[in-house]
């Protein structure tokens, strides 16, 4: 570990913690205006009362926030401290005086030219079974100046040379690439969440159901007019005083069979099913929850 980094760390430490301790203060005012804003008003009371005592120990505690910098300086220091070395003093200057990367820019880089320059000793004894990795979010300073922030600096290129030495901006893409079952939860843990579907896709989910549904019904309907246990009658025929629920009219039946082949065009033969209990159960389940979601009570099942 870099002795150059141990001291920054040291300087910086302090300000990091109390930056981190705003910046989660920060985020708990506007959680607090949502929740104000627009909370149930029978949990508001208690939601706020929760924010505003983890608020206060955040202001109060500094674990909230220095935990992560102590496990932070036990890594740091698990590994021996690399002293700058004389040679590394010597051409930190001459990269300075030559306007090298990092010294592009107008600012003090000495302490970004030291890391360079050990990297310049570490990656000249790198091997493709050994090699090097060069990680940091610094891209002003290290980065493509004019293209592609992922790559290396034009005076820097030269030290990553695949596979021996590489440049990475991000610890964690590095460690998906290097070693992908390490992190192979931390997206799904850490970064997931669930986005909610949108509206045109629940309409469209809505009608393909009640598409089925209402198929699934006709041809019922059609196994009993083939049986006989239901009438396809002309008008003169059709009995409405008293109401016969075993007939329908010529014309009516007519439509149905039009509006079957319809459903067979629009939706597909191969999507209408049969189904066994358990599908026929699902279907319907689905149908009735997304019509709730729309507006519909439970159970709307009309076709």
């Amino acid at each position: 570990m870099p002795q150059q980094v141990l001291d920054e760390f040291d300087r910086n430490k302090a300000r990091i913690v109390g930056e981190a301790r705003r910046g989660l203060q920060s985020h708990f005012r506007l959680v607090r205006q949502v929740v104000n804003q627009f909370g149930d008003d029978g949990r508001k009371a208690d939601l706020l009362a929760g924010l505003n005592e983890v608020d206060h120990r955040i202001g109060v505690d500094g674990d909230a926030v220095g935990g992560s910098i102590e496990r932070i300086d036990r890594l740091l220091r698990r590994a021996p401290a690399l002293a700058t070395s004389d040679a590394v003093k010597q051409r930190v200057t001459e990269r300075a005086l030559a306007k090298q990367a990092p010294y592009h820019r107008a600012k003090n880089s000495v302490g970004d030219a030291i890391l360079v320059e050990m990297y310049v000793d570490v990656v000249s004894d790198a091997t493709e079974d050994a090699p090097c990795v060069f990680i940091t979010h610094n891209t002003k300073d290290f980065s493509d100046a004019n293209g592609d922030f992922r790559k290396a600096h034009a005076d820097l290129v030269h030290l990553f040379d695949a596979p021996k030495s590489s440049y990475w901006i991000s610890m964690v893409e590095f460690l998906k690439d290097y070693c992908p079952d390490l992190l192979g939860e931390h997206d799904f843990e850490f970064s997931y969440s669930q986005e909610a579907r949108r509206l045109p896709e629940i309409l469209e989910a809505e009608h393909l159901l009640f598409r089925q549904v209402w198929y699934n019904r006709h041809w019922n309907l059609r196994h009993e007019i083939e049986t006989g246990k239901h009438h396809v009658v002309a008008e003169k025929d059709y009995s409405r005083n008293p109401y016969r629920a075993d007939q329908m009219l010529d014309t009516v039946w007519e439509g149905a069979l039009a509006a079957a082949k319809r459903t067979e065009d629009e939706v597909g033969i191969e999507n209408l099913g049969p189904w066994d209990d358990f599908e026929w159960g699902m279907i319907n389940g689905k149908l009735s929850a997304l019509r709730w979601i729309l507006g519909d009570e439970w159970d709307m099942l009309d076709t």
